[in-house]
């Protein structure tokens, strides 16, 4: 979730293909944007018209199979509308593939088009997270498996996180900020063969539920920042009721 043009957006993005950039023969990005018939009230996909909208995804992505015109690599749910978002080889037939999807929706308004794009912009600069998105996206899957396991996540309990520096010093300098906060420090982690960066994991009692770990976390990249850093992520125990 993330707010683009000030309105709320749902961003959905193939990150598995990020390791095959940069793409050696895909340098247009086409686009399909359709206009949805019933959204809900903040103008995402409302639960009446997910199972169509579904199917007409799956459609389009049958097409552009069939044509071998490209890659999907995202959509854009925001507004009202949905926008299905492909990287082309070429964009001479992505105008039959497009067609040949839609022509079995005659009910829905939509209109599509194609640009250069050889840096993969549209990709990196609006589909993939950013370093803050991609945080919450992995803190929201720790906090679903603790669910699984039964844990409330509303218990405190010890949460360790992991920094790195570029030098001690500000490490050092880190471990004064955190210490003011509460936090304790568990192991400091020094250059090896896999990192030239100096580390340390720390802990404090704190609770693992989704808006608080995100607040936690996004304070500690930030913090992290702030002397040089970078925030390494996080674990916790299971804690039932």
């Amino acid at each position: 979730m993330k707010t683009i043009d000030g309105a709320i957006a749902s961003v959905l993005v193939n990150v598995g293909i990020s390791v095959e950039l940069p793409s050696e023969d895909k340098f247009i990005v086409g686009f399909i944007k359709l206009k949805m018939k019933s959204p809900n009230d903040k103008g995402l996909i409302s639960e009446d018209e997910e199972a169509q909208l579904s199917f007409i995804e799956d459609k389009i992505e049958m097409e552009s199979l069939r044509y071998r015109v490209g890659n999907y690599v995202g959509k854009i749910v925001s507004n009202g509308d949905i926008t299905f978002i492909y990287y082309l080889k070429h964009d001479f037939e992505w105008p039959d593939a497009v067609k040949a999807a839609m022509k079995e929706f005659p009910d829905y308004s939509y209109e599509y088009g194609s640009k250069p794009d050889s840096e993969w912009e549209v990709y990196h600069k609006l589909l993939f997270p950013t370093p803050i998105e991609w945080q919450i996206i992995q803190n929201h899957k720790v906090c679903d498996h603790l669910k699984t396991q039964g844990d409330s996540l509303h218990l405190a309990r010890a949460i360790e996180h992991k920094a790195y520096f570029e030098t001690t010093e500000k490490r050092s300098e880190f471990i004064g900020a955190i210490e003011t906060e509460g936090f304790k420090v568990k192991d400091l982690m020094d250059t090896n063969e896999n990192t030239p960066m100096v580390g340390l994991s720390f802990y404090r009692q704190d609770k693992p539920f989704y808006y608080d770990i995100d607040t936690l976390t996004l304070h500690l990249i930030h913090l992290s920042i702030q002397f040089g850093g970078a925030y390494d992520g996080w674990e916790t125990s299971i804690v039932k009721i």
